[in-house]
C-alpha cells in the first residue's frame, strides 16, 4: 500500500510540474512575437510615410493649379495663401489703404486685397 502510495505522489507531481513548464513562456516563441511586431511598425512607418508623401504631392499639385489660376473678384481667397508670408503693408507698395478688416496680399505678382471676414476676394491690382 505504501508503494501505490508512493507512486500515485510520484505521478501527481510529475503531472503537475509537466504543466508547469507547459505554462512557462517560451523564450523563442517571444522574440518570434517581437520580430512580428517590429515588422508591423515598419508597416505602420511606411504607412504613415507613404501618406505623408502623397499628402505632399496632393499640396503641391494644388499650389500649382493655384498659381495658374485667374484671380477675380468675388473668389474666396484660398487658405494656402492667407499666411504671414503673403502678407503686405499698402504703405511700402503704393496700394490704396484697406478699410477696416482688410488685408492686401501678394500672390503671383499680383496685389489682391481680400476681406478677413469672410475671406472674399475685394480687388486685385497687378504689379
Amino acid at each position: 500500500m505504501k508503494k501505490v502510495l508512493v507512486a500515485l505522489a510520484m505521478s501527481c507531481s510529475t503531472f503537475m510540474l509537466s504543466n508547469v513548464v507547459i505554462a512557462a513562456p517560451h523564450f523563442n516563441d517571444e522574440s518570434r512575437m517581437d520580430s512580428r511586431h517590429g515588422s508591423d511598425k515598419k508597416k505602420a512607418r511606411g504607412d504613415h510615410q507613404e501618406q505623408h508623401d502623397n499628402r505632399r504631392m496632393h499640396e503641391e499639385r494644388g499650389v500649382k493649379r493655384l498659381q495658374q489660376l485667374r484671380w477675380q473678384p468675388g473668389y474666396v481667397m484660398p487658405q494656402h495663401y492667407r499666411g504671414n508670408g503673403y502678407k503686405v503693408e499698402y504703405k511700402d507698395h503704393r496700394l490704396p489703404r484697406p478699410d477696416r478688416k482688410q488685408q492686401w496680399y501678394k500672390v503671383n505678382n499680383d496685389y489682391i486685397l481680400v476681406d478677413s471676414e469672410n475671406n472674399n476676394i475685394i480687388r486685385i491690382v497687378g504689379d
